[in-house]
Order: C-alpha cells, then structure tokens, then sequence
C-alpha cells in the first residue's frame, strides 16, 4: 500500500513547523518553572516527604526566595551542601525537620555550589545510562513479536491489583502495558510518595508504583521470553517529574504531547511547553519512547473535519522533539480511529488517515487509538469495529497499537474483556500480515483523494498557524476546537523568568549538541 504524495508540500509543513516553534523555543529558553526545578532536585537523588507528607522536592523548591529559583533550585542546593558537607537526600531530611534553611547560603561562591553538585550530578546520569543497557540487553535476550505492539491499559486504583491484572494481560499476548493515572493527578502540583491502593478511574503515578509495576513486568518478561513494555503518563504540572521517576525505573514509553495538557487539562501553555521540553530532553537519554496525543483531539471533535489537525499537531509535536534531542525513532506521533461508523466509506478514509502518517514520519513508532467515541456498550458490534481497527493498524504498519475494548463505555475492562480484544488483535495481526504489502491505492480513488485533501489542508492549517503563533492559534481554538489563553490555566503562577547566570546542570549535560 503506497500514496502519491508531494514531497514539496511534506517539506512546506515540516518548514512551517519549524517557524511555528522557533519563537516559542525562544521563550522557553528564557524561562523555568517550578516543576522543573523539582526535577532537578530529584535527578540529584532527593525523594520522601516531611512529616506533613508534603514531598521533600516541593519543600526544597518552595523554600527557595524567588531571585534564588531565577538563578536555579541547583545552586541554591549546591550551596547547601558545600556548606553542610551532608548527601542530598541527607540535607532535604534535615530541611523537612526545620533543622536547615535551604535559603540561607546565599553566600556561598558559585564555584563551590557548583562543584558539590556534579558528583551527583555524574551519578544520576551514569545510573539512567545503566537503566538504558539494562532496556537493551533484555530486548536483545527477550526480543518482542513484530509490531503492531499490542497495548493495554491496566488502572484500576491499586497498584497491587494493577500487578495482577498487568501479568495476566501479559500471559493473554499483551507487550505494552499503561497504567493510566487517577483522575485528577495531572492537576496535582505535586507528586504522591510510596505504593497506592485508592485511585479513581486508575492509578496514582509514584515512583514507588512505578518500581513495583517494572519489576513485575521483568518477571513474566523472564517466563514468557519476550519482554514487555510499561507505560505511564508523563503530563500535567508535574511533569518533569514524572519524566525523572520513569527515566529512574525503567519506563519504556510515556505519554508526552507538547499540547494535551493545555487543551484537555487547562493547564497553562507557557508551562506546558517549558515543562515538556525538558522532560523530552531526559526521555531521550533514558531511550524513552514518546506517546504524543492527537488522539484525544477526535474525542472532542469530528474526526473526518479534525483529521488535518491531526496531522497539523504532529508536524508540530514532531518539531519540538527534534529540538529536544529525541530521533525519530523514539517520537510515537499518535492518531485514532474514530470516524463515525455510521459514515459510508468511513473505513477507507481511516486507510487514508493512517498511511497517510506512516508515509510522512516513516521512522516514528506511531501509536494508533482504538474507537471509544461512538462505542455504544452493543458489544458484538464493537468487536466488529476493533476488528476493522486492528485491520487498518497492521495494513499501514503502525508500531504502538492500544486494543480495542468490547465493553467500552460500559465498565473498567475485566481480565476477559482484555483477553478477547487481545484474540481479536492476534488473530488480524495474524491472518493478515502482509495484507498492506499486496494491495495497491487506486489514483484518483477515495483514500487517494481523501489523503491528498488531508495534507493540502494541513498545510494550509500549518500557515495560518505560522502567521498568528502558535499560543494565539491555541488561544483561539484550531485543535480540537478547545480554546485556551496564553496566560490562563491551572500552573501560571509556577512559570518565571531565568536570572542571568541560571544553571540547570541535567538541561546542559542532556542538550542535544552536548548528548550528540
């Protein structure tokens, strides 16, 4: 299966992406935000809570005087231990109790801050390398079935039972497993500490969580002989963080869109799109693959109307993780099947959505979404239209495949719910392998015309979009028609301006020119 499509015109959309993001690049380089900071007092190895349960990173950040957070959380730690003489985790214990004012080092030179920093600095850095071997040498040892990768989504509030359910969907042919979060957490300024039970609608991101779920994933990766991939989500306020936890315990993918935040979260863009930068330039050195969310756009908007902002969003997603450091290789651009199934021919334009994209970022390990829109809880007819998903993921050779779900839009999928949509997917990965390969487009025929439209119309998306910026085009609603103010939203407040001489030492190790 092959489309006729204008290398001139891909190359005006990848060219208009970039002067999309160019001035917005701009701005982030000038600015950091507190999640970001937080972050960085992770890297260098600070976790727990206070006897108030307020994490340690947010009680090391929030001390801080606000000239100290312009010049960098790192500094202003740095001169603590410098002055202290004590390990970080040590010095954030102490600063937890009220034994030490994390603020009161103003004093101390820079060099000495700086010096007390790169050892831990070193030591994070050569651990998320190890984290990275280890990825690698199990992948070889227990290489995984050719893609579509089948993935689910396990998240039913605890994370013991998350264990249980993520081995059987394992056991039922599962290669990737998600553990969605709680409802709500992407607006929490802080990060949950330790193992959870309680979540609605899926489960608390902790690195406590995290930890359990790899090491579960790495036994029955052991017994099946095949490794299996986790997953979380890596948006919201704190997502940097995030970013660090799963770089720590060996996350294989994370959702990380450069928008999805601002449009479906209201959380502020300015923050969004620093906060994704840099957790961008941290999943690139721990080998994590990008989950990008364009799907989410066709759940709020006309699928066939939306699909060039679909492909507008990724161009755009696209641009900004090159400039985070990450290869193509590790950029999932995401896309659903949710046109109408009452639409005539409506399975010929999901064809020409789908190649569409394989054809124009050929490298990335697209994520394909199954139907939730208009799943109606009739389940025979359901399974019919994942079929027709299953069938369109493995004709245009997408890589990230999440199954369908019979019930969907009845109940938290049952470990039998997940095993037939997981039969369904193996049994069309199966019986039509290489059904894209002995098929050709017909010119001038519905999917031919239908992918031609969507890309002119992209483009023409991608100028406008160019002309105004992109926080004013958000502002008035080209994606997904959801309108968000630049200065609006959940997290503004954690967005400020760099002093002269702000250091974030993981920002200049983990620089795409530093890390080539």
């Amino acid at each position: 299966m092959h489309l006729e499509i204008d290398p001139r015109t891909v190359e005006r959309c990848r060219a208009l992406a970039a002067d999309i993001v160019s001035p917005v690049s701009r701005f982030i380089a000038a600015h950091s935000t507190l999640s970001v900071e937080r972050a960085v007092v992770r890297l260098l190895g600070i976790d727990g809570v206070d006897a108030q349960e307020v994490p340690l990173p947010n009680v090391i950040v929030d001390g801080l005087t606000p000239g100290q957070r312009a010049r960098g959380a790192a500094l202003a730690v740095g001169a603590a231990l410098a002055e202290t003489g004590l390990e970080p985790q040590a010095l954030a214990e102490r600063v937890g109790r009220g034994d030490v004012n994390v603020a009161s080092f103003d004093n101390t030179p820079e060099v000495a801050a700086r010096a007390a920093v790169r050892p831990h600095v070193e030591r994070m850095l050569a651990h998320i390398r190890g984290v990275r071997e280890t990825r690698s040498e199990m992948l070889a040892r227990l290489p995984q079935t050719p893609p579509p990768l089948l993935y689910v989504i396990v998240a039913s509030g605890n994370i013991y039972e998350d264990r249980t359910a993520a081995v059987a969907a394992s056991e039922s042919g599962a290669q990737v497993i998600a553990v969605i979060r709680s409802t709500g957490q992407s607006l929490l300024d802080f990060v949950p500490f330790g193992p959870t039970t309680e979540g609605f609608g899926g489960t608390y991101a902790t690195q406590a969580n995290f930890k359990i779920m790899r090491e579960a994933l790495d036994e029955v990766s052991r017994r099946l002989g095949r490794y299996v991939m986790l997953t979380n989500y890596a948006s919201g306020l704190c997502m940097p963080e995030i970013a660090t936890m799963a770089a720590i315990e060996r996350l294989d993918m994370l959702l990380n869109d450069s928008m999805y935040g601002i449009l479906f979260r209201d959380i502020n863009m300015k923050r969004t799109f620093i906060d994704q930068h840099f957790s961008r330039m941290l999943n690139s050195y721990s080998g994590i693959i990008i989950n990008t969310g364009e799907d989410n756009y066709l759940t709020t908007a006309d699928a066939v109307e939306q699909a060039p902002a679909v492909l507008a969003s990724q161009f755009i997603n696209e641009e900004f993780a090159h400039r985070a450091g990450l290869p193509d290789e590790q950029i999932g651009l995401g896309d659903a099947f949710e046109i109408d199934p009452g639409l005539e021919d409506g399975f010929l334009y999901q064809l020409a959505q789908a190649q569409l994209a394989r054809q124009l970022f050929p490298h990335a390990p697209l994520k394909y979404m199954p139907p939730t829109k208009h799943m109606t809880g009739d389940i025979f007819k359901g399974h019919l239209i994942d079929a027709l998903f299953n069938l369109t993921s493995v004709a245009t050779k997408q890589t990230i495949h999440l199954c369908g779900m019979l019930t969907e839009a009845i109940h938290t999928p049952f470990l039998g719910d997940r095993a037939l949509s997981l039969e369904n997917a193996r049994y069309i990965m199966s019986t039509a392998r290489h059904f894209g390969d002995e098929i050709e487009i017909k010119r001038g025929g519905i999917i031919d015309t239908r992918a031609k439209s969507v890309l002119a119309e992209a483009e023409r998306l991608l100028r406008g979009v160019a002309e105004r910026g992109l926080m004013h085009a958000i502002e008035d609603g080209i994606f997904a028609d959801v309108k968000r103010p630049p200065d609006g939203g959940r997290g503004f407040e954690g967005v400020f301006e760099r002093a002269a001489g702000y250091w974030n030492p993981f920002e200049e190790a983990l620089s795409p020119e530093v890390a080539a």
